[in-house]
């Protein structure tokens, strides 16, 4: 493939939105898309379950694909294995490893309207926010490669005359199990990191989702990385993730998805010892509290919720509203509720665009209605659009409930969609009770003019990642992590590499004189 160098020295296709990348794979849709599965470097058709593609917002099937088998996984992790091995990857120096990922990130970046029309096709996603996510895919694997480029190992104070040393050494073959909610972004996150530390990746796509990570692997293909170190094994999780978790060439499992899952996953990883990385779901609380910037605290409780249509594992599902304001800025959260967009994701105006998938819409929709039946009250949304042109569409309107308590089923159970509930807090002291009350701790957010409280509420929010009067704001380089049972591990940042490698302490002696017990 015939390549140019940007501004930055990055390795770029030439011609990306015409002749050459993945050209000779397009469905009559007009997207890009694959029928073949990537084991260990081949291109191969499928022998398993067939897998249908329908665009949440037409219903309209639009690409078929027969996923992998049992069989496939242990191809795939022979693969990496002897790919490790022959291409020597984890024995390349750090800046070696690096150029490839950052040719990867330039190819990712040039084809990134390409990459965001399809997954705008599969998941019903705005192209604004698809884009978005390919072109955040791309600063992965730049930061990655320059993170790589620049990790030290320790010389660690020594208790004797020897040195001692603490380095870092590749895993072996990792499952990464990704989730349909940010295709390629969540691949990237798993996939850049776990090659940086010399590792071969096998990931195992959502079946709603299973594109994206095809293209991705034919990015990589192009962009050099040696063969058999990646691998797309699309399938069921009953099946191909869970063959994949209990394989003994495993090394570790990095997974994104259902607290019901990772519970699974994680007693696997138990009975192997296996290390592994779950970032799970939540329910995570927004606080607006009475001194707030209200026209900024509810633009950004709106976008904390109903961005993504609330298919986020960060979204602020839980609105926190002091007492003496909780009127007012529920009356103003309910009419911008109402006058969201929405549209197929294709529409440049559209806000909140359909769920992937028309059983998922049913699984929101069912929440919402027993919610209802409990007695809660259903001030907005809660209800199918009417408009003619979106019935074929997976869609639902953000809804917005109250009269409920925290211990509700409804404020305690991840929804996943763009519904959220607003309790009303007396002091710190009764936010915090009802803050913490919950399974998960994976965000929170907090709209306050006093900085002396916003630091007190984040230090004791249970939450990995706490915002002050901002949401959903995003660094490849500050680590991400969830605690109770919205996750286990890290991912982003130099500490997201690291927890794709072994540490290894190694002495060396500097004294020449025998052990004194040996001398005895």
């Amino acid at each position: 493939m015939t390549t140019q160098a940007n501004a930055d020295n990055l390795l770029l296709p030439v011609g990306a939105d015409s002749e050459g990348f993945l050209s000779s794979h397009a469905f009559a849709a007009g997207v890009d898309t694959l029928d073949e599965i990537y084991v260990g470097g081949v291109w191969a058709q499928g022998a398993g379950a067939l897998i249908e593609s329908v665009n949440p917002a037409t219903s309209e099937v639009f690409a078929t694909l027969h996923g992998a088998t049992v069989e496939d996984v242990d191809v795939a992790v022979a693969a990496g294995l002897a790919a490790i091995e022959e291409s020597g990857w984890a024995r390349k120096l750090p800046h070696e490893r690096a150029a490839v990922l950052y040719r990867i990130g330039g190819t990712i970046e040039a084809n990134a309207d390409r990459i965001a029309t399809l997954q705008t096709q599969d998941t019903g996603k705005t192209l604004k926010e698809t884009r978005a996510l390919a072109m955040s895919a791309a600063a992965t694997f730049r930061f990655t490669a320059s993170a790589l480029e620049t990790m030290e190992d320790t010389l660690t104070p020594p208790r004797g005359d020897y040195l001692s040393i603490s380095t870092y050494e590749r895993i072996g073959v990792v499952a990464a199990i990704t989730p349909w909610n940010s295709p390629i972004a969540s691949d990237a996150q798993k996939v850049a990191p776990a090659l940086a530390a010399g590792n071969a990746v096998v990931i195992k796509p959502p079946v709603w989702a299973p594109w994206v990570s095809l293209l991705l692997a034919r990015i990589c293909d192009e962009a050099g990385l040696p063969a058999g170190l990646l691998s797309v094994l699309p399938g069921p999780g009953r099946t191909v993730g869970d063959a994949l978790a209990r394989h003994r060439d495993v090394g570790k499992v990095s997974f994104t998805g259902g607290t019901s899952t990772g519970r699974q996953l994680g007693r696997i990883a138990a009975d192997k010892i296996m290390p592994i990385t779950l970032e799970l779901g939540g329910k995570s609380p927004t606080i607006v509290f009475s001194d707030a910037d209200l026209d900024q605290a509810v633009a950004g409780v709106l976008y904390g919720i109903f961005s993504s249509s609330g298919q986020s594992c960060i979204a602020g599902s839980r609105v926190f509203i002091q007492r003496d304001i909780y009127d007012a800025v529920l009356a103003r959260l309910v009419e911008g509720a109402k006058a969201l967009r929405l549209g197929p994701g294709t529409d440049a105006g559209t806000q909140v665009a359909p769920l992937v998938a028309h059983a998922h819409r049913d699984s929101v929709e069912k929440m919402v209605d027993d919610a209802r039946r409990a007695g809660a009250d259903i001030l907005c949304g809660g209800a199918r659009p009417l408009e003619p042109e979106l019935q074929q569409g997976a869609y639902y309107l953000p809804t917005i409930i109250a009269g409920v308590a925290n211990s509700d089923l409804i404020c305690q159970e991840e929804i996943f969609g763009p519904v959220a509930v607003v309790l009303p807090f007396e002091d710190e002291a009764d936010l915090l009770a009802q803050a913490n009350d919950s399974v998960f701790g994976l965000a929170c957010g907090i709209w306050t003019a006093d900085y002396r409280r916003a630091w007190r509420v984040a230090r004791a929010v249970a939450a990995g990642t706490v915002w002050i009067n901002t949401y959903k704001q995003f660094s490849i380089a500050t680590p991400f992590s969830g605690i109770k049972e919205s996750g286990l591990g890290t991912e982003k940042g130099r500490d997201g590499i690291r927890s794709y490698m072994r540490q290894k302490s190694i002495y060396v002696d500097l004294s020449g004189a025998p052990l004194p017990w040996a001398s005895a």
